[in-house]
C-alpha cells in the first residue's frame, strides 16, 4: 500500500499507538491493522469528496443504523448528546443524521488553519442543514440553541486541551488524559448522552449503532460518565481496530502519578 510503504502519514505514531492498544497481538497483526487502517483512512477522504456534489439518498442508501433510537427522546422534550471517537466515517453519518431526525443536529469542529479549507468543510458538514459550532468558541455559538431541542455531536476522546481540567482514566493498559467537557455538558443541561461507533460491513458502506449511556445525567458525575464511554470506546475499538484513527496522537500526555 503506497501511503503505508512510501508516504507513510504518521507511521510512526501509528505503529506505536497500536503497541499500546495490543502489546500481546504479534508484529504482523499489528502491521495488518495498520494496513486495514490506512485503506479505510484513504476510503474516507476519496468518500468525503462525493459530499460536495452526491444527493443525500446516496448516502442514506450507503449509511444504516438504528437511526430512529435517537428520536425516541424527542416527544420527552430533552434534547441528546452523540459521543463518539475519531471513528470512520462520520462524514457521512452526520448528513444521513439530519436528514432522519426531528432534532436540529448541531455539530462541533476544531477550525482549519488554512482558511479556504474551513469554509470549504463547513459547507460540506452544514450541507443537509447541521449547525457547526466551532471548538474555539463553542459557548458563544451554542447561545442560539440553548432553550431548544438539539441533538448534539461530540467527538468525546479528543486529547484535553487544558490538562488541568483533564480526567485520567485506564485506556488500552495506559493511563490516558481525557476532556471532561462533555459529561460536563451533559449534567449541566441533562441531556440524554448516546454513544455510537460506525462499522462497515464493506467497502463504500456503512452502520452505526447508538446505545443509551444515560438518560438522566444530572443524577450522575463527570467522572462516571467520562468512564463509562471510556470502557465503551475501548470495547468497540478492540471489536474493530482498523475503524479508529490510530494517526491521533491519543497518548501524547504522560502520567505523572496521583499530583497530576
Amino acid at each position: 500500500m503506497l501511503v503505508y510503504y512510501i508516504i507513510g502519514y504518521r507511521k510512526k505514531v501509528v505503529k506505536q499507538n497500536l503497541m499500546i492498544a495490543f502489546p500481546e497481538k504479534s508484529e504482523q497483526e499489528r502491521v495488518r491493522i495498520a494496513k486495514d487502517f490506512y485503506h479505510k483512512f484513504i476510503d474516507s477522504l476519496i468518500e468525503t469528496i462525493k459530499l460536495l456534489s452526491a444527493p443525500v439518498s446516496f448516502f442514506e442508501k450507503r449509511f444504516t443504523g438504528n437511526w430512529n433510537f435517537v428520536d425516541e427522546f424527542y416527544d420527552s422534550g430533552k434534547s441528546v448528546q452523540l459521543h463518539l471517537g475519531h471513528n470512520f466515517n462520520w462524514e457521512w453519518g452526520n448528513v444521513v443524521l439530519q436528514k432522519i431526525t426531528r432534532y436540529q443536529v448541531l455539530g462541533v469542529y476544531m477550525p482549519i488553519s488554512n482558511k479556504s479549507f474551513d469554509r470549504l468543510f463547513q459547507k460540506i458538514r452544514s450541507r443537509a442543514g447541521t449547525k457547526m459550532l466551532s471548538a474555539h468558541n463553542m459557548s458563544k455559538d451554542f447561545l442560539p440553541f440553548r432553550g431548544t431541542q438539539y441533538c448534539l455531536g461530540l467527538v468525546a476522546d479528543q486529547s484535553p486541551s487544558k490538562m488541568q481540567n483533564a480526567g485520567w482514566f485506564d485506556f488500552f493498559n495506559r493511563k490516558t488524559a481525557f476532556t471532561m467537557g462533555p459529561a460536563k455538558n451533559a449534567i449541566r443541561n441533562d441531556t440524554v448522552v448516546i454513544f455510537a461507533f460506525i462499522t462497515r460491513p464493506k467497502r463504500g458502506y456503512y452502520d452505526v449503532s447508538f446505545s443509551l449511556a444515560s438518560d438522566g445525567p444530572a443524577n450522575t458525575n463527570e467522572e462516571a460518565l467520562t468512564k463509562k464511554f471510556v470502557v465503551y470506546l475501548e470495547d468497540v475499538i478492540r471489536n474493530n481496530p482498523s475503524m479508529w484513527l490510530w494517526s491521533h496522537r491519543r497518548w501524547k500526555h504522560v502520567w505523572k502519578g496521583e499530583e497530576s
